[in-house]
């Protein structure tokens, strides 16, 4: 059976593709859009905390023998501790100045990071096993489902809108963005400020670590696997709009099944799509497609 003179197994495959790439920019770029919408700050660095959390489960399972659930939650909770650090002692002295000093120094970070793990680990990249609960497939007449690719994409997916709900939903959420908007009221409603702001910035970074986890059996873990994956995944966020934390989501899947499919119509632009898509959504919309002027 053909769709458009395609094989319907191919476009399914090349959509599950899409897919699982979307689910990775929206998880991202979640992260991102969190950091900056709150803070300020566009945390260049990003794509090594992703890296940072493959490691840890990579190092969680053959140095430790911790499966892969238990990294699935230790390894975010420890890049978001090492963010809350990062916060705290660097990033809290940038907060009234451009956003350019925040940018470069997130940038210098992910030099460091990525070559303190190229000088220990190299290049190659390490291997990291399915777990066994989510090993093997489902037939669906048509493709052939790997189990642990449907997880990728149920686990991101909830991890999204669960953030989602709680920023826009949640008193919680909506002392976060009083504290970002007009931080000395809120102080003077007796709410930890300070303390609100390293939370976000930890917790941004713990969504980058989840993602890094996720990614370990799908993708080779490797110190270049952040930067690889970082450009497409600001170019996420441009197009959703800065700071959306809905358009971020939306953009982010809706971007990876246009990958996808543009994989199978036109492979020579598969790897331009998104960043075409990005000039034309700013030609028309500078604040991106969710974003206010």
């Amino acid at each position: 059976m053909e769709i458009l003179g395609v094989p319907t197994a191919l476009l399914g495959s090349q959509l599950l593709v899409g897919l699982i790439n979307g689910s990775f920019y929206a998880i991202l770029s979640l992260g991102l859009a969190i950091i900056f919408g709150l803070l300020n700050i566009i945390n260049f660095a990003h794509g090594a905390q992703y890296m940072m959390g493959a490691f840890i489960a990579w190092l969680a399972l053959t140095r430790f023998e911790i499966n892969y659930w238990v990294a699935l939650i230790a390894a975010p909770l420890l890049v978001g501790l090492f963010g809350v650090i990062l916060e705290r002692t660097m990033l809290r002295k940038l907060y009234k100045l451009d956003h350019l000093y925040g940018l470069l120094l997130t940038f210098g970070l992910a030099l460091i990071i990525e070559g303190i793990f190229r000088d220990q680990f190299g290049i190659s990249g390490e291997s990291y096993e399915v777990p066994e609960a989510l090993s093997g497939g489902i037939h669906l007449g048509f493709m052939f489902l790997p189990i642990y690719r449907a997880w990728v994409v149920v686990a991101a997916l909830t991890v999204c809108f669960g953030t989602w709900f709680m920023i826009e939903k949640t008193k919680l959420g909506a002392y976060l963005r009083a504290g970002t908007e007009n931080p000395q009221i809120v102080q003077a409603l007796g709410i930890n400020v300070p303390l609100l702001i390293t939370f976000t910035y930890g917790y941004g970074v713990a969504l980058a670590a989840f993602a890094g986890v996720l990614a370990a059996p799908v993708f080779q873990v490797n110190p270049l696997m952040g930067s690889n994956l970082i450009i497409v995944v600001f170019a996420v966020v441009v197009i959703g709009g800065m700071g959306s934390i809905l358009g971020s989501i939306v953009t982010g899947i809706g971007l990876g099944l246009i990958e996808g499919l543009t994989k199978v119509f036109y492979p020579e632009a598969s790897a331009v799509v998104v960043f075409v898509i990005m000039v034309i959504v700013l030609l028309v919309r500078p604040a991106g497609l969710f974003g206010k002027a």
